[in-house]
């Protein structure tokens, strides 16, 4: 692991140096909040709207944002100049703080704030030429996936039972109805409409959700945002992945069941295209 510098608590110092206790709410409970944030060309991209979520869930919990916007974004920028790479992703991590074994809320904590930038890792060109295999399963996680939460445990199951079946994600379903992937946002395409889950406390609002609202009215594209049943995602013309690091990705199996014609399709085409002109534009 190269000691790259990161932030912590007020402190910029080299990772191996970057300690926290093991009293920390963040670990002991899974106690926090975290954003990751995709920066191209040594620019942020979308960052009020990312810094806007991060305060959303850190209010859902009553954990206490303890920076503005302005001072979030000058310490992000002053960690990317001691960070090497055009490409990055900022990873931001906010937990309860340090205090002792309780599972109720501690009075007077400070919470442990943790800032990393790591390259960027894109999907490969033969990944967008070629799409990429799903797995399905049963949404077991817990009824707040609108809250941006560490306790990540039942996304890790998610994406566990991806690699065992040598798939990119796993789509998840509750109740007949499609959530999201481990990690990702799934979008599905019928008869030249593109189609995304309700935006409710079953499924993390990622940031590609207003972009996708942002660039369809941009564009003439047909957008829905409903309630999408299982037997839809298995009939579409086209399922998609997005998130900050696929950007938006092409699926061509499920189960190892070919999507539409099994390959991707027009509408990953454009979106793609217009994706790119948006990044440019920052």
């Amino acid at each position: 692991m190269s000691d790259q510098v990161v932030y912590l608590n007020g402190q910029f110092l080299p990772l191996s140096q970057a300690h926290v206790s093991v009293l920390d709410r963040g670990f002991i409970f899974g106690d926090g909040i975290y954003d990751v944030i995709p920066v191209y060309q040594r620019k942020m991209f979308r960052p009020l709207q990312h810094l806007e979520r991060l305060t959303r869930s850190l209010a859902s919990v009553g954990i206490d944002n303890i920076y503005s916007n302005v001072q979030w974004l000058q310490i992000i920028a002053n960690l990317m100049e001691k960070s090497e790479g055009s490409d990055q992703l900022v990873y931001i991590q906010v937990t309860r703080g340090v205090a002792s074994r309780a599972h109720a809320f501690p009075l007077n904590t400070k919470p442990t704030v943790f800032i990393m930038v790591n390259a960027m890792s894109a999907p490969s060109k033969e990944m967008r030429e070629r799409g990429v295999a799903c797995v399905t399963m049963q949404d077991m996680r817990w009824l707040h996936c609108d809250i941006k939460s560490t306790s990540l445990l039942g996304n890790v199951l998610a994406a566990q039972n991806a690699a065992q079946h040598s798939a990119v994600e796993t789509i998840q379903f509750r109740d007949g109805f499609l959530t999201e992937a481990s990690a990702s946002n799934v979008w599905i395409v019928k008869n030249q409409t593109l189609l995304g889950p309700k935006k409710n406390n079953l499924v993390l609002e990622g940031i590609r959700y207003g972009l996708f609202e942002e660039l369809c009215a941009k564009h003439a594209i047909t957008l829905e945002i409903r309630a999408i049943a299982q037997d839809e995602v298995f009939a579409a013309d086209e399922v998609l992945l997005s998130s900050a690091t696929k950007e938006i990705l092409p699926v061509t199996l499920i189960d190892s069941k070919p999507v539409g014609l099994g390959k991707p399709g027009p509408m990953y085409a454009n979106l793609y295209a217009i994706y790119q002109e948006a990044k440019v534009q920052l």
